[in-house]
């Protein structure tokens, strides 16, 4: 008989599936995020997740350095599971047919309907190989976009993104973008207090969104060329201002057109897109820890109308603010529902 691999009855349980040739920041990362995610979004409050690393046979798993890691739990774990993660494998990069190993393929029949799924980098090679993502829209790392296409025509591939989110399946980008995924995540579960905490005292950013461009051909400009932080910096510290393009701009000394190539060249996104966004995850945070009125929170956020908040939240969050913030502070719930972009 099986044992039980989770202790904790009431935590939301996080199965980590563990294969070779893994890449150990990826496992780093699962456990790290989660692992510091509290409830009150405390270092002392209560763990809100409980994660359990496993394989499809338990033993040494070989890396990509010079050390094993010993997985002690098999696919058991993934029976018991309420999200699985998919990591990586060395040997995803070779695969030439669609076809699971047996024993991986009898490892993920164990997870029960309904189990939230989702892939770091090319862990989605063996979601689509379940069939799990057939039907949907996908990413992978950008290096191994051409060969997913050709070995599964059947999943809309998004070859570009940091992560997608279909609801009970997502996927992320490359082994950095499993931080963005895990924070999306802790963020859909329990809110962006809770997932901007984990963010900081994991020191690394709060949020980017799935939408943003995950390969930037020049992430970091060159020590000759001028940046465009300081003028995020500057406007983050304003949002409730009304922000113009020129002025942006002219933070940096550049002209408008030129700032707005080198914004997109840093961020991947619009200079304005970019606003909106920031807005909207300042919206996000009043609504969950606050009393503060739509009006208010429209106008805090530079957002203007409780209409103009209404029209952006929906067309980002797919729900009103009211809706937002009764899940996240409605009467009778002691946490957060699953929420989020679906």
């Amino acid at each position: 008989m099986a044992m039980t691999v989770f202790t904790h009855p009431g935590r939301h349980r996080v199965a980590v599936l563990a294969r070779a040739v893994l890449l150990p920041i990826e496992l780093g990362i699962v456990h790290q995020l989660f692992g510091q995610a509290r409830r009150g979004a405390s270092a002392d409050g209560e763990p809100l997740y409980e994660v359990a690393t496993c394989s499809p046979v338990p033993g040494d798993v070989r890396t990509d350095g010079d050390f094993t890691v010993a997985v002690a739990h098999g696919p058991e774990a993934l029976a018991e599971a309420d999200t699985v993660i998919v990591l990586s494998s060395y040997e995803d990069y070779v695969q030439e047919t669609p076809a699971l190993p047996a024993p991986l393929a009898e490892a993920l029949a164990l997870i029960r309907p309904g189990v939230r799924v989702a892939s770091i980098c090319t862990g989605a090679f063996v979601l689509a190989s379940a069939g799990l993502l057939d039907g949907q829209t996908a990413t992978t790392h950008w290096r191994y976009t051409e060969l997913f296409a050709r070995l599964f025509p059947r999943v809309g591939l998004d070859p570009d993104v940091l992560y997608t989110d279909g609801g009970s399946v997502l996927t992320s980008a490359g082994c950095a973008a499993g931080i963005d995924l895990c924070l999306h995540m802790i963020r859909r579960d329990h809110g962006t207090a809770v997932a901007n905490d984990v963010a900081r005292r994991t020191v690394v950013p709060p949020h980017r969104e799935g939408g943003q461009v995950q390969y930037i051909r020049r992430p970091v400009p060159g020590r000759s060329a001028p940046g465009t932080s300081a003028a995020r910096d500057w406007a983050l510290r304003r949002l409730q201002d009304p922000i113009m393009l020129g002025q942006l701009a002219a933070r940096e000394s550049m002209s408008v057109r030129h700032f707005t190539r080198r914004f997109r060249e840093e961020v991947g996104l619009t200079p304005m897109a970019w606003l909106t966004r920031q807005r909207i995850e300042l919206a996000r945070e009043l609504l969950e820890e606050s009393d503060t009125p739509v009006e208010q929170v429209a106008a805090r956020t530079g957002l203007g109308t409780a209409a103009n908040l209404r029209r952006h939240f929906h067309e980002a969050l797919g729900v009103s603010p009211s809706a937002y913030r009764t899940t996240f502070r409605g009467p009778g719930s002691g946490a957060p529902v699953m929420t989020g972009r679906q």
